[in-house]
């Protein structure tokens, strides 16, 4: 992800095919006559500037091959499930264990020393079961310990039971317990369990508990521990991969039917392993001696290594083919294209990592063979049968529907766009935003959930809209022209950013002023009002306010009251409950203003202006705005005689669009107008707070 990066940017377009070279005719051999390259001409003889005669290049094998399952999926779906289900039956018989010497090969001593034992004395004896009693309560010791050795000898399949040897300070005895079969063998499990059962019945009788140890009852204790850990394993890796997937590739379709592909192919490892180590199918095939249980931690082993492996092989197919439906929404072309330009790459991998794997079958010792052939088949059954067969045949039946993703999942993921994209759209919307640079906003045909109709609008740098409609419509587009709410449709520049891919950079560039908000700490004073949230607007480090600052603030306020004739003046000291409905929304704008944003989004609530006179109070807010700023004002309905030089149309019933118009108001700032609704439509909307 470094390297190989850097790497390429050197040496750049040099790693591109020669034009007219075998690889780029074979990879339009693989295009030609597909989706929207249908125009893409079949391949024919060409000749080069030499005069050399060029053969027309065949498709690939993996493009024939994805052509040839795209024809008939379903029959391709059936016959791998078959096959892998079949395969996967043995797993039901899965039996796992420690390795024993019965399982080493014919000429080692190990091997030769338990065949002789087992051939002796029985195969118990190659794994004697160790019975600890405690003896600190007993007074008739000899007499305990021949009850307890005759208890142990009423368990079914157990061959002897020897007597007990109490140690030297007289605090525990241990008996020797041989089973009737191999240590490794599913019948020493039940002994080694109906021994422990034992224990209550003999406390309860004696008052000597006992307990089994030893390598065999350790052994299966082992086994019995990593075969319970299985399901919950198994559950948490598919589960966490059905996760990342989702988010990688925005459906759910590919990471569910990634995670069974998985699950299918260790089923069938599971199912040829039993087979052949436990059934001793293929045994001399393999040069096994002999045939037992699996290794202990075989399954989870396998489990791991084969999930690395195959979500790799899931992600090399599946990302070309998201990529390639990202760019031309063909959900058909995109499984082709994908799979051609993925295929070389998984029959590399896998036959690199089958072959490493098989390569210790023959002459691998017990562990090691099983290992080897679990794991080579494992790759080989889920590179071959499922990723470059069963998943395209899938993808190719679900269509469109592969890449959905339920909204629900969809808020909850986030969004890691491997393909770029956002990035894609993020060019598309820049190059778009740079044909606007004198405007602090540009929307084009611009779609906002609960906001009916498109909006088109353009406001220069500096300039003042005006936004009439209904409350609720207004504040949604406030919302989206400050990056708290995304767009459904259509292109939206704020400032020269962008939405949806600039909306944090936005967010901190746009002030919201909601004037209908009541503030409820009426007793606080204008000043601490403004040295609060002057500091919140600060950084962490220096925070603290001057009173040239707060002066300032208020300087600026009465400014704009004296705007208004009668409107009293404040100072320092006036609370906000003093204030009258005028200065109220005028020390809001300012408080908003403390953000020092080059772009302020203020609405009037249900009520409107606070003024009779709704044109001088847009002459207060334009006064108290510095020239650089961009104001914006919502209002319920256009202000009455506000001056524009071109006319508004209002939007339509049969299209529902808002159409705005760029005006303006006397120097030194332009107007324009956006009418969301009829005032017939405006409802008053339900209170959501002050938005700052």
């Amino acid at each position: 992800m470094t390297l190989l990066p850097a790497i390429m940017g050197l040496f750049k377009h040099r790693l591109e095919p020669k034009k007219g070279g075998r690889i780029a005719r074979r990879a339009l051999a693989d295009l030609a006559g597909h989706g929207q390259d249908s125009a893409v001409p079949a391949p024919t003889e060409t000749t080069t500037k030499t005069g050399k005669v060029q053969k027309p290049v065949g498709k690939s094998m993996g493009a024939r091959w994805v052509g040839f399952v795209m024809k008939a999926p379903i029959v391709f779906v059936i016959v791998v499930l078959g096959i892998v289900g079949v395969a996967s039956i043995p797993a039901l018989s899965l039996d796992l264990n420690l390795p024993t010497s019965g399982q080493q090969p014919l000429n080692t001593t190990n091997r030769q020393a338990y065949d002789l034992l087992a051939k002796g004395f029985g195969p118990g004896y190659n794994g004697p079961l160790i019975v600890a009693a405690d003896i600190t309560q007993s007074t008739d010791i000899q007499g305990v310990l021949t009850k307890i050795q005759d208890e142990l000898g009423t368990v079914k399949g157990v061959t002897y039971v020897s007597q007990g040897v109490p140690d030297a300070t007289l605090d525990t005895a241990i008996f020797r317990v041989i089973p009737d079969a191999a240590p490794d063998s599913p019948e020493t499990k039940v002994v080694v369990q109906a021994v422990r059962d034992l224990n209550p019945k003999i406390t309860a009788d004696l008052g000597t508990p006992i307990a089994v140890t030893g390598q065999t009852a350790v052994a299966v204790d082992i086994s019995n521990l990593l075969t319970a850990a299985l399901l919950p394993f198994g559950i948490l890796v598919v589960g966490l991969s059905i996760v990342l997937l989702a988010m990688v590739f925005r459906s759910i379709a590919v990471p569910v039917t990634a995670a069974l592909g998985f699950l299918l192919s260790v089923g069938a490892s599971f199912g040829v392993s039993v087979a052949v180590f436990q059934w001793g199918w293929g045994s001399s095939l393999l040069n096994m001696d002999s045939t037992g249980p699996l290794l202990s931690f075989l399954p989870i082993l396998l489990m791991a290594i084969l999930f690395g492996l195959a979500m790799d092989y899931q992600v090399f197919l599946v990302s070309g083919m998201r990529e390639e439906y990202v760019k031309s929404r063909d959900a058909r072309r995109s499984v082709r294209v994908g799979f051609v330009h993925g295929a070389r790459v998984v029959t590399a991998a896998a036959l690199i990592m089958f072959f490493v794997f098989f390569a210790f079958v023959p002459e691998g010792t017990g562990a090691i063979k099983q290992i080897a052939l679990a794991l080579a088949v494992g790759v080989f059954v889920d590179a071959f049968l499922v990723r470059m067969t069963l998943i395209p045949a899938i993808m190719t039946m679900l269509g469109d529907t592969a890449w959905k993703l339920p909204r629900a999942i969809r808020r909850i993921l986030p969004n890691v766009d491997v393909e770029g994209e956002g990035l894609r759209e993020h060019i598309t919307n820049s190059a778009w935003a740079a044909k606007h640079t004198g405007d602090a906003v540009t929307a084009e045909n611009l779609a906002i959930a609960g906001v009916e109709g498109r909006v088109d609008v353009s406001v220069p740098s500096g300039g003042l809209l005006v936004v009439a409609g209904d409350t609720s419509s207004r504040r949604l587009f406030g919302a989206t022209l400050a990056g708290r709410l995304l767009p459904e449709h259509g292109e939206l520049q704020i400032l020269s950013r962008c939405l949806p891919s600039e909306a944090g950079a936005i967010s901190r560039l746009v002030s919201l002023v909601d004037l209908s908000s009541p503030r409820p700490d009426i007793d606080t004073t204008v000043d601490q009002a403004l040295r609060e949230r002057i500091s919140l607007a600060k950084p962490w480090f220096r925070p603290w306010v001057s009173r040239a600052e707060v002066n300032d603030r208020i300087a600026a306020v009465n400014r704009s009251l004296r705007v208004v004739e009668g409107e009293a003046e404040i100072t320092d000291t006036t609370t906000l409950g003093a204030l009258s409905p005028l200065a109220s929304a005028i020390l809001l704008t300012a408080l908003g203003l403390a953000d020092r944003s080059e772009l302020v989004v203020v609405d009037t609530g249900d009520k409107g202006s606070p003024t009779a006179d709704e044109t001088v109070f847009l002459d207060a807010l334009v006064s108290l705005v510095d020239a650089a700023t961009t104001l914006v004002v919502g209002m319920p309905a256009v202000p009455f005689g506000l001056e524009q030089t071109t006319s508004v149309q209002a939007p339509s019933a049969e299209s529902g669009e808002h159409v705005a118009a760029r005006a303006s108001t006397p120097a030194p700032r332009a107007v324009s107008i956006l009418e969301l609704s009829h005032p017939a439509l405006q409802n008053p909307a339900r209170q959501e707070g002050s938005l700052r």
